[in-house]
C-alpha cells in the first residue's frame, strides 16, 4: 500500500521521467563539455613556459570552476525540467545552496590567486627585504581573512535560504544576541588573540621572517596567523605563541627597523695585550671576510676588571643568519691568532708566594711558604671561560 503510494506521488512530481532526464542530463554533460574546453585550452596555456599564470589557474581554479558551472546550469535548466509541486521546490532549494557554495568556493579560489601572484612578485631574497617582508605578511593575513570572510556570507546566505529563518527572523535576532553574548564570554580569548593578530599585522610591529628574542630563544617569525605566531628557534625548534604574547609582552626585534645586524665578539684578555695589533689583525679578517657588509666594524676596550681588560668587536652583515656566522668566523680567528702571536694575552692568573713576612714580605728567592690567590680566583676563573 505505501510503495503504491510513493509511485503515485512520485508520477504526480514527475509526470515525464524521461523529459525531466533529458533535459538535466543534457544541461549536465553540456556543462561538463564546457569546462572540460576550458580546461584543456587552460592546460595548453600553461605547457608555455613565458605564461606560469595559467598553470595556476588551472591548479588553483579548475575543480571549484567545474562544480560551479554545473550548479548554475542545472539552477538554470530545472523550471524546464518538468518537475512539479514539493519536489521541484526541494530540488530548486538544493540547487541554490549548491551553487552558493560552489561560487564562494570559485570567489576564494580566484582571491588567493589573485594574493599568489602578488606575493610572486614580492622579492625577499634580496639584501634589505624589510618592505618586502612588511607586505608578505599582510598578504598572509588577508588571505586567511578573505576565506573567513566569504565562508560566512555564504553560510549566511544559505541559512537565509530556509524559510523559517525569514520567517522567525525577529526571535532568531532576540535570541542571537543573548548567544551572541554567552559564545563572546566563552571565546574571550580567541577572540582577544584574532585582534592582537590583526594589530601585529597592520601596525607593521611583526613580520614574517623578522629576527627576534622571546622567552629568551633566539629565532625567526616562520608563521604569523590571526591567533598564534611561530617561531623558528636556531636549533631548529618551533616556538607557538599566541598573538598576545606579542601585544603585551616586551620582545626583541632586531630587523624591525632594517635587515642589517650588527654582531658583537667579546674577549676577557689579559692587560698586556697589545690591542693596536690586535685592532689591525680584526681589520684584516673582517675586510676579507664576504659575510660583512661593508659597512661598519670596530674594536673598542669597553670595560676593565681586576684581572682582564674586556674587549668587543662589532661588526655588520646583511642579516642575522650571516651576521651569526661572521661573529664565529671573528671570534675563532682572532682566539687563534693571540694564541699563536701573543699567548699571555690570554686571561691569567697571577700569585705570589708569601715569605716569612707575610705577603710582600722579604723573605727571598729562597723562601718558601703558601700560595696566595685572591679571593675572587673563581669569579676570574669564570669570566675568563665566558
Amino acid at each position: 500500500m505505501q510503495l503504491t503510494a510513493a509511485a503515485a506521488a512520485i508520477s504526480t512530481a514527475v509526470p515525464d521521467p524521461l523529459h525531466t532526464l533529458l533535459v538535466l542530463g543534457c544541461t549536465a554533460v553540456g556543462a561538463l563539455l564546457v569546462t572540460l574546453l576550458t580546461g584543456r585550452i587552460t592546460a595548453r596555456l600553461a605547457r608555455s613556459e613565458s605564461r606560469p599564470f595559467w598553470g595556476r589557474l588551472r591548479n588553483r581554479c579548475h575543480r571549484p570552476w567545474t562544480v560551479t558551472l554545473l550548479s548554475v546550469a542545472l539552477l538554470a535548466a530545472q523550471p524546464s525540467a518538468g518537475l512539479r509541486g514539493q519536489l521541484d521546490d526541494d530540488v530548486r532549494h538544493l540547487l541554490v545552496i549548491i551553487t552558493i557554495a560552489a561560487v564562494s568556493w570559485l570567489a576564494t579560489a580566484v582571491l588567493f590567486l589573485a594574493e599568489d601572484a602578488a606575493l610572486r612578485h614580492i622579492r625577499v631574497d634580496v639584501t634589505d627585504n624589510r618592505r618586502a617582508r612588511k607586505v608578505q605578511t599582510q598578504l598572509t593575513a588577508l588571505r586567511r581573512l578573505t576565506a573567513v570572510v566569504v565562508t560566512l556570507v555564504a553560510a549566511s546566505a544559505i541559512f537565509m535560504t530556509f524559510d523559517a529563518l525569514r520567517t522567525y527572523g525577529a526571535s532568531i535576532l532576540a535570541s542571537a544576541g543573548v548567544a551572541g553574548v554567552i559564545a563572546g564570554l566563552a571565546a574571550q580569548t580567541t577572540l582577544a588573540n584574532v585582534f592582537a593578530g590583526l594589530q601585529l599585522v597592520f601596525t607593521d610591529a611583526l613580520r614574517i621572517d623578522d629576527v627576534v628574542v622571546v622567552e629568551e630563544e633566539w629565532g625567526r617569525v616562520e608563521e604569523l596567523t590571526l591567533t598564534y605566531v611561530v617561531v623558528n628557534l636556531w636549533d631548529e625548534r618551533r616556538l607557538v605563541l599566541p598573538a598576545t604574547y606579542f601585544t603585551t609582552t616586551p620582545f626583541q626585534n632586531w630587523t624591525r627597523s632594517e635587515s642589517r645586524v650588527i654582531g658583537a665578539v667579546v674577549f676577557y684578555l689579559d692587560h698586556s695585550t697589545p690591542v693596536p695589533e690586535l685592532r689591525a689583525e680584526t681589520q684584516r679578517i673582517i675586510a676579507k671576510n664576504p659575510l660583512w657588509d661593508r659597512r661598519e666594524w670596530t674594536l673598542q676596550v669597553v670595560d676593565t676588571t681586576e684581572h682582564s681588560i674586556v674587549v668587543r668587536v662589532l661588526a655588520s652583515a646583511a642579516d642575522s643568519a650571516s651576521a651569526w656566522d661572521l661573529r664565529c668566523d671573528v671570534r675563532e680567528h682572532l682566539l687563534g691568532w693571540l694564541r699563536d702571536n701573543h699567548p699571555n694575552s690570554l686571561p691569567r692568573l697571577r700569585t705570589e708566594r708569601s715569605g716569612p713576612g707575610g705577603p710582600g714580605g722579604s723573605g727571598g728567592a729562597g723562601d718558601s711558604g703558601p700560595l696566595v690567590v685572591g679571593e675572587d680566583f673563581f669569579d676570574h676563573v669564570q669570566v675568563a671561560r665566558r
